[in-house]
């Protein structure tokens, strides 16, 4: 029986997402790469639409961090679908904050439509030109388009930046968050207590809403419970004044704590920060609203961090984020990257510290770490039809192509918001 034109195309396309794998494995040049597709007569694939889905869930109880007043009562998320001629597709995901959507549905997506994918180099120039610094938009686009070129040429997103240099990445439970109805003093203890249950040898506690001798009390029960060997944090989500973050950041220094992240307001430009790393004598975490290698430079060149905090949906993308942790290591800033959204950021995260090195060549304890949310989240073990593996408070890489995760797409429709 004759193939249809479809299954035809798809076929030749796929045929030519080998020749350009096995080019690339060879060290052909790009020209000769394209000529090796040219000769297969295979089709050019094109972009043919991209859409975006706003995702939105009533929480069973409201939660939130240290300035979340009220609490919030529900979870949203963005995502992206770029769809090609080939029938292979790219998700990506970012919040649904600073105009991302209309900036994506208005002005990138019919920019992308008609594109060949796999030019991501010229696409990437395409997406920061006409959109005047919305990282949130082209980190959504360019975690879709890697997606899908990985699918094209058969590899894992962390082959396409030259492979990775772990198997496996440590994570840390981003837990104990401000519950309705829950005092922190018994809800943050047995938190604790159940998260190093399931594994996970680091963890991170929010703090900020009560007056620091509290939020000191809570923070040394959380320590009792889960030992002198498990590795804390404490994030403010900038909540404190100078005086108070010194005073909390002393606090936390006494017990045993290994980062304070982002005690002061992020804005303007995280003014203070300098000051405030200066007086701590723990480190201090923050950059997680950098925008652009161009604004986390300015904190770097200011030092106003001892580790810096890209994250993929935030920043521009996974290679975005990782320019970033590059240029931190030359001052000997670490990077432990934000991650707070669906399986698709975790798994873009994933990739991202799949790339990063260790600290040395020796026995490294500093080894960067993935932030895994524990609070309510439907696309966190949902979204994808086979969630990352997490065993041991780690999580292996992903060996499929592209971010190594299938959507699904049942989960997609049950919580888009219908315009």
């Amino acid at each position: 029986m004759r193939a249809s034109p479809v299954k035809a195309d798809r076929r030749g396309f796929l045929r030519a997402g080998g020749l350009l794998a096995a080019g690339a494995a060879a060290g052909l040049p790009g020209t000769a790469l394209a000529q090796a597709v040219q000769r297969s007569g295979a089709p050019k694939l094109k972009i043919t639409a991209v859409k975006t889905y706003l995702l939105r869930h009533t929480l069973s109880r409201a939660m939130g961090v240290s300035v979340s007043v009220p609490l919030d009562k529900i979870r949203q998320t963005l995502l992206v679908k770029i769809e090609t001629d080939a029938g292979l597709t790219g998700w990506g995901e970012t919040p649904p904050i600073g105009g991302a959507r209309g900036t994506i549905d208005d002005h990138l997506g019919p920019r992308l439509t008609g594109q060949n994918p796999l030019e991501h180099r010229r696409l990437w120039q395409l997406l920061w030109g006409p959109n005047f610094g919305n990282a949130l938009a082209v980190g959504a686009l360019d975690m879709a388009l890697l997606d899908l070129r990985g699918k094209a040429l058969n590899l894992p997103v962390a082959e396409l930046f030259g492979g990775r240099l772990r198997d496996r990445v440590p994570a840390y439970a981003s837990a104990m968050n401000y519950l309705e109805g829950m005092e922190p003093e018994e809800q943050f203890p047995r938190e604790a207590a159940a998260m190093v249950q399931q594994g996970f040898r680091a963890l991170k506690m929010r703090i900020g809403r009560y007056p620091v001798a509290r939020e000191t009390k809570v923070a040394a029960a959380v320590r009792e419970v889960v030992g002198p060997d498990v590795r804390l944090m404490a994030d403010a989500n900038a909540a404190y004044t100078m005086g108070s973050a010194v005073e909390m950041g002393h606090a936390l220094h006494r017990l045993g704590f290994v980062a304070f992240e982002e005690p002061l307001p992020q804005s303007p430009k995280y003014a203070g920060y300098e000051e405030l790393r200066r007086k701590l004598p723990l480190p201090l975490a923050a950059g997680e609203a950098v925008d652009s290698r161009a604004s986390a430079k300015e904190l770097i060149d200011r030092r106003v961090m001892d580790i810096i905090q890209p994250d993929v949906s935030l920043c521009g993308g996974i290679g975005e984020a990782l320019f970033i942790a590059e240029t931190a290591a030359l001052s000997g800033i670490q990077c432990l990257p934000h991650c707070w959204g669906s399986d698709l950021v975790i798994a873009a995260t994933v990739h991202l510290l799949a790339l990063l090195p260790d600290p040395h060549p020796g026995f490294p304890t500093d080894t960067p770490m993935l932030e895994l949310d524990q609070s309510e989240n439907p696309w966190r073990n949902g979204l994808a039809k086979e969630p990352l593996p997490l065993r041991d408070g780690h999580v292996g890489v992903p060996v499929k192509p592209g971010l190594g995760i299938e959507v699904d797409e049942e989960v997609v429709r049950k919580y888009v918001v219908r315009a």
